[in-house]
Parts: C-alpha cells; sequence; structure tokens
C-alpha cells in the first residue's frame, strides 16, 4: 500500500474513532460494542507504530474521551484523567503484579498492598476545591479539556459545598463518579436507554433546575491537583474523603496477594445482581503513593492501576469435537469444536482448551455439556464441565504423541525458568519441514508487525501453499503472477494490486525483518533490542559464525531462553538457507538511532550487580528518558559503570583497565539531580 492509501486509511479510522467517541461521551448512545472500539483503537496504535509519519491530535495515544461539547464552556484539568488498563482473569493479574515487582527491584514474594475499588459505570468528573469551597466541576472531555458543568454538579446533594476540616488540602481536585441508582432509574427508563445514558444526559443540562430534578449520587475515589494533602496512601485519602462529608464505595477493601484480589473479586461479582448501582468490574491501585508516583505513567495509563472487568458474558453449550491446531513455534493447541450459541451479539462455534494440562485437570471430553466463557477480546474458553449430564459412553480425550501434521514426536520441553516442563506439547520438526509450522510461520511472516503486506491475508497463504506457489518466504516474492491470475477470483486488477504490495514491501527495517522469521520467544520487543544490538542485518545473519551467543545475555531484556532460541534457529541449514534467499531480494535497512537532549546525552551506562530499592530495568527507564544509553558490555564505548553489592568482578576489572568511570547509584542519581 503506497503512502498516500495509508493516509487515507488512517484517517478515516481516526474519523470513526472520533464519530464513536462523541456520540458516546456527547451523546450518550453506543453504537458499537466495547470489543469492537477497542480493535478499532488497537487498529489505529498498530499504524501510528509502523508509519511514523501518521500523526493526530484526537489519536487515541494522545487523548481519552471526545472533547468537549460547544454547548458548555471549555477548561483544562490541572492533572490530567486517564484511562486504565484491564484484566480480565488471574493471569493477568498476576502479569500486573511480576512487572510492577521487577520495575520496583522487589522479591517476588513480597507483600504489595492494593485497594480494591468497584467500578461504578457512570460519569467521571472532577471537582475543584480552593480553602474548603468548591470553585469548580469539570467532565472528563478528551482527559485533557473538559466541560464546565459547575451548576448542574452543585444540584447534586452528595457534592459537600463548603468543608470546614482543619486538616483538608488548601487545594484539591476531588475526583468521582456520577451515577443514578437502579430504584431510581425505574422512574426514568422511559426517557433514557439505561443508568448510564441517564446520568450523563441529566449532567448535560442546559438549565440547572432541570438537572436538580433528577436524584443523581456521587461517589468519590481518587484527585488529581492537590496542595497540601497530607495522606501517604491511598486507603487513608479514602477514609479521609469520608470524614469530608464525600460518599465513598462501601465495597472498598484493602488487599494484599493476588490470590486474595480473585476471592474479593468472586464475592463482589455475586453481589452485583442485588447492588442498587451498576458495577463492569473492580479497579486495583498500588496503595502506596510513594510506589504510584516511582512507578509513573505508560501512554495515556498509571502502571500501578488496573481495571478487573467482570466476565458478564457466558453461555452453554456442547463439544461436538476437538480439534488440534499448530502454531508457527509447533505449540498444540487443542480447540473444541461446539454447537453454535450466540455471546454477548457473537455467535461462537470455536473455543480454546489452551493446552494438554488444561483438558486433564478439566477431564474435558468431546459430547460433554460445558459453560463457554467471552471476556472482551478474550479468545472464548471452556469454563467448566456439567459432569451430570455426560454420557455413560464417553471416554476421555488422548492427546496426541505425534504431530498431526507431519509425524514427528511431539515433546514437553523442560523450562529453565520454572524448572518443570511446560504445559505445552511441541510439534519437534525444525525450520520448514512441518507443513502446519511452515503455513503459520508464513501467516507470520506477512502479518501487520512483520512485512505488513496488504491484501496477502491467511486465506490466500492457505490456498497459495496447496497450490504449490509458496513454500518458504522467499517464494513470496518470486510469485508466478500470470498463474495467479488463471485462477478463480482473481483478475488483472487483483492481481496487480498483490504484486504492488509485495513489491512495495521489499524494503524493511531490520527490527521487524527479525520479527518476521518467526524465531520461537523472539517478539517484537525482543526483535527491537536485536536491532539495536547488531546494527546491520550482516551481523545478525553471521551471528552463528562469528559465535557471539554468549554476549547476547547481556542485553537488557534477552535471557537464556532467548539465546537458546537463536542458538537453534542458526543450527538450522534450512532456516540459513532463507536468510540468504531473503538477502538476494530485499533491502533491510539498518537501524537508526535516535538521539535526543537530555542530562545524560551521548552517555552510556552499564549496571552490575544488585542495586538497593531499584531494579535495572528502572534504571534503564531513567538513562533513555535523560537521553542516555545502555551498554551490553565493558568496552571503549562505555562512559559509566554503575556497581551495586556483589558486582561481577571481571566487568569492574575490564573498566578499570579501560580507566572507566565506575559510580555507584547515589552518584548516579546525583548525576540526575535526584536522591535514590
Amino acid at each position: 500500500m503506497n503512502k498516500d492509501l495509508i493516509i487515507k486509511k488512517y484517517k478515516k479510522q481516526i474519523k470513526s474513532l472520533n464519530y464513536y467517541n462523541k456520540k458516546y461521551y456527547n451523546d450518550n448512545i453506543s453504537q458499537i460494542t466495547d470489543s469492537e472500539y477497542d480493535n478499532l483503537k488497537k487498529e489505529i496504535i498498530d499504524l501510528e507504530k509502523k508509519y511514523k509519519y501518521l500523526e493526530s491530535k484526537v489519536s487515541p495515544t494522545k487523548t481519552t474521551g471526545y472533547k468537549p461539547s460547544k454547548n458548555f464552556k471549555k477548561a483544562l484539568h490541572r492533572v490530567p484523567m486517564l484511562s486504565l488498563a484491564n484484566a480480565f482473569n488471574e493471569d493477568d493479574l498476576l502479569n500486573f503484579e511480576k512487572k510492577i515487582l521487577n520495575f520496583l527491584s522487589q522479591n517476588i514474594n513480597s507483600n504489595i498492598y492494593y485497594t480494591a475499588e468497584p467500578k461504578i459505570d457512570g460519569i467521571s468528573a472532577s471537582l475543584s476545591y480552593k480553602k474548603g469551597k468548591l470553585i469548580s466541576g469539570l467532565s472528563r472531555g478528551d482527559g485533557k479539556e473538559g466541560e464546565d458543568i459547575t451548576s448542574n454538579l452543585a444540584t447534586i446533594k452528595d457534592i459537600p459545598k463548603i468543608i470546614f476540616a482543619k486538616d483538608f488540602p488548601e487545594e484539591i481536585d476531588i475526583r468521582g463518579e456520577v451515577f443514578i441508582q437502579n430504584s431510581d432509574f425505574d422512574k426514568l427508563k422511559e426517557k433514557f436507554a439505561n443508568p448510564r445514558n441517564a446520568a450523563s444526559g441529566s449532567l448535560r443540562q442546559k438549565n440547572s433546575e432541570d438537572t436538580k430534578k433528577i436524584p443523581l449520587k456521587f461517589i468519590a475515589y481518587t484527585f488529581g491537583f492537590e496542595k497540601g494533602l497530607k495522606i501517604d496512601n491511598q486507603f487513608n485519602y479514602l477514609k479521609k474523603l469520608s470524614d469530608w462529608g464525600f460518599k465513598t464505595n462501601p465495597l472498598n477493601r484493602l488487599i494484599t496477594g493476588v490470590k486474595n484480589l480473585i476471592k474479593n473479586y468472586n464475592e463482589v461479582e455475586k453481589q452485583r445482581a442485588n447492588l442498587d448501582f451498576d458495577i463492569d468490574g473492580i479497579v486495583y491501585k498500588i496503595n502506596d503513593f510513594v510506589l504510584q508516583k516511582r512507578l509513573g505513567y505508560v501512554g495515556n495509563a498509571p502502571r500501578w492501576a488496573i481495571a478487573h472487568k467482570f466476565s458478564s458474558n457466558k453461555a452453554i453449550s456442547e463439544i461436538l469435537d476437538i480439534d488440534i491446531q499448530i502454531g508457527r513455534t509447533g505449540a498444540l493447541t487443542p480447540v473444541a469444536k461446539i454447537k453454535p450459541i450466540n455471546i454477548g451479539g457473537v455467535l461462537v462455534s470455536n473455543a480454546t482448551l489452551h493446552n494438554e494440562d488444561e483438558i486433564n485437570r478439566k477431564d474435558i471430553r468431546i459430547g460433554d455439556t460445558v459453560i463457554v466463557e467471552r471476556a472482551g477480546d478474550v479468545i472464548p474458553h471452556i469454563l467448566s464441565v456439567d459432569i451430570k449430564k455426560r454420557s455413560k459412553k464417553s471416554s476421555k480425550f488422548i492427546f496426541p504423541n505425534n504431530c498431526p501434521s507431519c509425524g514427528s514426536k511431539t515433546i514437553k520441553e523442560f523450562n529453565l525458568i520454572t524448572k518443570k516442563n511446560d504445559a505445552v506439547r511441541r510439534c519437534s520438526s525444525e525450520g520448514y519441514y512441518c507443513e502446519k509450522i511452515s503455513v503459520e510461520k508464513l501467516k507470520h511472516f506477512v502479518s501487520k508487525e512483520a512485512f505488513n503486506i496488504e491484501g496477502f491475508g491467511k486465506k490466500i497463504i492457505e490456498n497459495f501453499w496447496k497450490l504449490n506457489l509458496i513454500k518458504f518466504p522467499q517464494d513470496i516474492f518470486k510469485l508466478n503472477y500470470k498463474k495467479i491470475g488463471k485462477l478463480e477470483g482473481w483478475g488483472n486488477l487483483s492481481v496487480e494490486n498483490l504484486k504492488y504490495s509485495i513489491n512495495d514491501k521489499k524494503n524493511i527495517s531490520l527490527e521487524r525483518f527479525i520479527y518476521s522469521l518467526g524465531i520461537r520467544h523472539i517478539g517484537l520487543e525482543n526483535a527491537k533490542l536485536l536491532s539495536k544490538y547488531f546494527g546491520s542485518f550482516s551481523q545478525f545473519k553471521y551471528l552463528s559464525k562469528n559465535n557471539r551467543f554468549k554476549d547476547l545475555i547481556n542485553i537488557d531484556g534477552i535471557g537464556e531462553t532467548q539465546v537458546n532460541s537463536l542458538k537453534n534457529f542458526f543450527s538450522n541449514e534450512m532456516n540459513l538457507k532463507v536468510l540468504t534467499e531473503l538477502e538476494k531480494i530485499l533491502t533491510i535497512n539498518n537501524t537508526v538511532f535516535e538521539r535526543k537532549n537530555g542530562l545524560l546525552k551521548e552517555k552510556t551506562f552499564l549496571v552490575t550487580g544488585k542495586l538497593n530499592g531499584v531494579s535495572r530495568a528502572e534504571i534503564k527507564s531513567l538513562i533513555e528518558e535523560n537521553s542516555g544509553t545502555t551498554v551490553s558490555s565493558v568496552s571503549k564505548k562505555l562512559n559509566y559503570l554503575i556497581i551495586g553489592d556483589k558486582p561481577t568482578k571481571r566487568k569492574v576489572e575490564d573498566a578499570r583497565k579501560l580507566k572507566i568511570q565506575i559510580i555507584n547509584q547515589v552518584q548516579f542519581f546525583k548525576m540526575l539531580n535526584k536522591t535514590s
């Protein structure tokens, strides 16, 4: 796709997103499902990552919500109102906590305290107080700028107009949710579709006297700007809100441990039907304000908070068959073929069974009656089996010991991190010898994050494979277009478009090329790290000849697992042949290093030893934020070696020989005018 078409597509998607935001935030109308909306946002963000020239003031990476209505005066939030990342299951929460502990350099068994706050499905508002007096109230708007709806908010009895408490901050923006209780909504349901729409519509009345007639409620839960707030954690802040006269959610809890978060989540979910207000999940926040500040933000969302959505989309079906699918890394994934059912407006006929262990643990069999769950964008899966409805003739499902595609032995690899065998069974075939693996590798090769060849989808890959038009990645660039033109459904125009799309992608960045190869454990982020390390395709290609595998372990973010995967890839002759053939056809661009102004500009750092109360990830983040770079080993290119407890002796000795400055973390923070 050429540049003009890319820009046209991007603008069309931005326009659609803007339209849906306007309908939702200004007109109180949901015209697409949450899942469809999230997919549209993801497509826009993916386009921006791939094509750096794409930019919009209303991009989802820059704004939340929608610009304020012209019916109200606009005003800037003193601190932006941001969005939250979502979690749908226990694994998501474990991953969330793991990232926090890694960033903070805390032990995996450390107790992290969270506030668990049920998320009310209402309208966000920010109330500004000065010397205890309510001076203004804003809607969320686009997160940066909101509508001045002070007069309407002032009609809500739950919102204190004057606060006399001596410990109330000199200035503060109290934030919370405006909503209507379900019992009150019964009297209004002829005018509005649901309680949320009723709350939004009532707050947007031009005449505050009309708003006054609606029984709106307000629950407070956080703050934006503050001056003189003398509280050090979220749970104490929630308690203090009550002391100051604000209503808070009676289901708020202080909890430590993911298991306890899940227990509380299940208890609250059981109470949902009996509550007099709608909740759509629970928000977890790191309780300690100091830790919140250290963790900071990623894009439009805080690192220290996540929304755990309720799984409301469940249905009952029957397993007709169990199919084994084979991925590009050889993983055998069992998929249940079920009687088609409608879940949340989507017709579902397949549900993942994850792996062999999952089938055995839940004792899932063909013919079983099961509960199927579909939460958000998560792939539908089997929640549980109704044993009472199982046939007496039912038999256990036996997982194949040989690959259904090529007949190779299936194996469970030993995991170096967990010190256990993986739950996933894999085909032992390497390279392109297994048909199913090869097809999946080709699909990955042309995917959006890799070569992103427009109009070359999964169905075409499968069809061209069957017709022997492609077997290896290089075949894509040597297609017989005359033969394709004679195929059913292919005309001159579609053939020319395909040819153009393929030729247009013969120029590619090194990081996307490495990712396109589908090397196991090498995702997009690892591909970026490797592209920065190698700099050029020639350096990457001759990795095995130069035997530089040991050096890779020093790259922050690359571990033994990734190094072993690269060794396996380069030890396969077919993979090396593919690299050689692609090199003849493609232009693989060297990595361009971006330079910014900052306190550490043109300075390089290496960390060795355990640091006190700060992780390497956090140190690396600080270095990059201040325009510095990190390297993997001691060399003449290194400016500073940061040492902690028990540093690697060899690195310290090498640094001294090369007269490289050795500093500790206190000295490092002084360079940034900070204290550790």
